[in-house]
């Protein structure tokens, strides 16, 4: 069976979520598919090429797919239920995330991940400015709302089971708007 460029980068995002990035190395991706060396060689130079179109199709299916799925949302609410429904998502988990953030620093991952970051910090941003949040408190809770994501996907991964029940309310919080401080009595 002859593999395909998509054919290979799909093998390594299952070995990267099974594995790590350590399981994304040109040997073991070639025997774990039956397939030889060469013909991991025949569409990438190296591993590193095969890890930057891995990095940049991981971007595409996990960001870009998913924020055009939340747009079909009616209204900022949806969107934002939506979103949290879709990634954290019991079949996504997010182990290729994880692998990804704990090696940030690497040379072929930081550009994406960077990348990643900036456009869903964005569009978190946008959905609760379409909330009525102005546009500084909008970010905070798009920082918020991320940081909430990346520890479910961390739960997911260590702790399955625990992340369902609080979906609802995590959204709840994130677009309750705050509440005028009353003047104390003195």
């Amino acid at each position: 069976m002859r593999r395909t460029r998509d054919d290979w980068t799909e093998i390594a995002l299952r070995a990267l979520a099974e594995g790590g990035l350590q399981a994304v190395a040109v040997e073991p991706l070639a025997a774990r598919a039956g397939a030889t060396k060469g013909s991991v060689y025949h569409h990438f130079p190296n591993r590193d090429a095969l890890l930057k179109a891995t990095v940049e199709r991981w971007e595409r299916e996990h960001t870009e797919k998913v924020i055009e799925l939340v747009e079909s949302g009616r209204t900022p609410h949806d969107k934002l239920r939506t979103l949290f429904e879709t990634v954290l998502d019991r079949h996504r988990k997010g182990s290729v995330e994880m692998a990804l953030q704990a090696n940030a620093e690497n040379e072929v991952i930081a550009p994406v991940l960077r990348r990643v970051t900036e456009r869903r910090l964005g569009y978190l941003t946008e959905l609760f400015e379409q909330l009525g949040f102005g546009h500084e408190h909008a970010k905070k809770r798009a920082l918020i709302a991320f940081s909430l994501y990346l520890g479910q996907a961390q739960m997911f991964a260590t702790l399955p089971g625990l992340v369902e029940p609080v979906l609802d309310e995590a959204v709840q919080v994130l677009t309750q708007k705050p509440q005028a401080a009353r003047p104390r009595s003195v």
